[in-house]
C-alpha cells in the first residue's frame, strides 16, 4: 500500500467539538493537510513536545519510552493506514532488533509517540485522498495534484512547530480541570514567554 510522510503542522482547539483539538498532519513533499481531532490529553502532550516544555512529572508517554528502553523495544515509525466513520486506525511498528511487531493505538497516541521517540509518521495514500484537503500554506485551495504515487523520503530535521497561545490557554485550563497543576504551570511559563516575546 502506498504511504507518504507526513510532519505536524499545527495543532488547535476545536470550534466544532467542545474539549477536544485538532492536529494537522501535512504532506512532507506535497500541499496536503490531514486534520485529526485528539483528546485534550493526547493534545497536551504533543504541545509538550512541540514547544520543548518539560513536565516535572513524568506523563503517560515518557513512562512508555521509559519501559520500552528498558525492555530495548524501539518505535520504528507511526502509520496511519485506514480511516472508517471519522476514526483513523494507526499502528507502531515496532522492534527490538529482532522482531518487527505492528501495535494498533488511537492517532492521538500514535502522533504523541512519533513525537516521544522521534520517528516519521506517514499515512496511505487511501486515507489522505478520503480525508486530506489540497490546501496551500497561505490557507488558499488548490486542486487535486495529479501525481499521488510518489514514496517520500524521511527527512532528518522538521521546521519549528509553534502553538498558538489561545490553544495554550485552553490546554491549561484543561490542566488545571484535571488537577495537573505541575503542567498548568509549566503552559503557564510558556504563555508568559510567548506572550513577551510578542511585546518586544
Amino acid at each position: 500500500m502506498k504511504r507518504k510522510e507526513v510532519k505536524i503542522l499545527g495543532l488547535s482547539y476545536s470550534q466544532s467539538q467542545s474539549g477536544s483539538y485538532i492536529v494537522v498532519l501535512s504532506e512532507v513533499k506535497g500541499n496536503k493537510k490531514l486534520p485529526i481531532i485528539v483528546k485534550p490529553s493526547d493534545a497536551q502532550q504533543i504541545a509538550l513536545k512541540i514547544e520543548g516544555m518539560k513536565s516535572p512529572r513524568p506523563l503517560t508517554h515518557d513512562l512508555f519510552k521509559t519501559l520500552t528502553d528498558a525492555y530495548n523495544i524501539d518505535i520504528q515509525e507511526v502509520y496511519i493506514h485506514s480511516v472508517l466513520e471519522g476514526i483513523f486506525y494507526t499502528k507502531l511498528v515496532t522492534t527490538n532488533g529482532l522482531d518487527i511487531i505492528e501495535v494498533e493505538c488511537t492517532a492521538g497516541d500514535g502522533i504523541s509517540l512519533a513525537l516521544v521517540y522521534q520517528c516519521p509518521i506517514y499515512v496511505s495514500k487511501e486515507v489522505m485522498d478520503m480525508s486530506g484537503v489540497n490546501i496551500s500554506d497561505d490557507g488558499s485551495m488548490l486542486s487535486q495534484d495529479e501525481d499521488d504515487d510518489d514514496f517520500y523520503e524521511i527527512e532528518e530535521e522538521q521546521p519549528k512547530r509553534v502553538v498558538s497561545i489561545e490553544d495554550l490557554e485552553h490546554m491549561m485550563q484543561d490542566a488545571l480541570d484535571n488537577e495537573e497543576y505541575e503542567i498548568a504551570a509549566e503552559i503557564r511559563d510558556r504563555i508568559q514567554m510567548l506572550k513577551d516575546k510578542q511585546s518586544k
